[in-house]
């Protein structure tokens, strides 16, 4: 009985230290995010040869819905993506055509840029697919996210850091199976949006590609709008002109 209690006592620690990185992952997860949002963004997207800048808005409803359209450039206008769940589909105007994104090209690119079809899908969804463990400074929070064995990741673990005060994202890195460190998003510049304070630019580096780097900014969002609802995220919806 005496060693049963003591593993008890030596666990509730740690427990509490999961349960505390669970609050901090699930508030990120919520900073883009609320009951529902829609916003407006820039993604400029460089490589070695060339540069290129999208217009986009993005909605969300709660953790499983998702939807993004692109503005400009012309030549880019009306492409769309709906995810619902882990489901996703792209819509291209000039086809008028809707492709489901199948399971083999969720780690493809999106829009050209070094975000993945598959962070769009699973962004929202770190609490529940991955073990939590907590370290802490004076000034941050670090969550290591092991994968849980029944999750479908490419990665071995993601390395977050989180500010305290602010309570705000600092970084994401990203390991292969090998150990090795293969990408990085960091967060900078925080703005206030509808009265919430959070990072206005986000930057995706890709560390096995030199010269290569997504940008996106945040111009406004807006939570909690009314006009978003579950029916908002139809396959009709994605391909309705604009």
């Amino acid at each position: 009985m005496f060693r049963i209690l003591l593993m008890l006592c030596l666990s509730l620690p740690a427990l509490a230290s999961e349960e505390r990185a669970r609050e901090i992952i699930d508030e990120m997860e919520q900073l883009y995010r609320g009951d529902s949002s829609d916003a407006t963004m820039t993604m400029q997207v460089q490589t070695p040869n060339y540069n290129r800048t999208l217009t986009m808005s993005g909605q969300s409803f709660g953790k499983e819905y998702g939807f993004f359209r692109i503005h400009a450039p012309k030549k880019d206008r009306g492409i769309a993506t709906l995810k619902r769940d882990e489901e996703m589909w792209n819509y291209f105007p000039k086809i008028n055509k809707v492709i489901k994104v199948p399971p083999s090209m969720m780690m493809g690119s999106w829009m050209g840029s070094d975000f993945t079809n598959d962070d769009l899908v699973k962004e929202t969804q770190l609490i529940d697919a991955y073990s939590l463990e907590l370290m802490e400074t004076d000034d941050e929070y670090r969550v290591t996210l092991i994968p849980k064995e029944q999750t479908v990741t490419v990665w071995d673990k993601i390395e977050y850091t989180i500010s305290k005060d602010p309570l705000l994202p600092l970084s994401q890195a990203f390991f292969d199976e090998d150990g090795e460190k293969v990408r990085e998003l960091t967060f900078h510049e925080p703005k206030e949006y509808d009265g919430k304070l959070m990072p206005s630019i986000l930057e995706m580096r890709p560390l096995n590609k030199e010269g290569h780097l997504t940008r996106i900014l945040y111009d406004d969002i807006k939570f909690n709008v009314p006009g978003i609802t579950e029916a908002t995220f139809s396959l009709r919806n994605l391909k309705s002109r604009f």
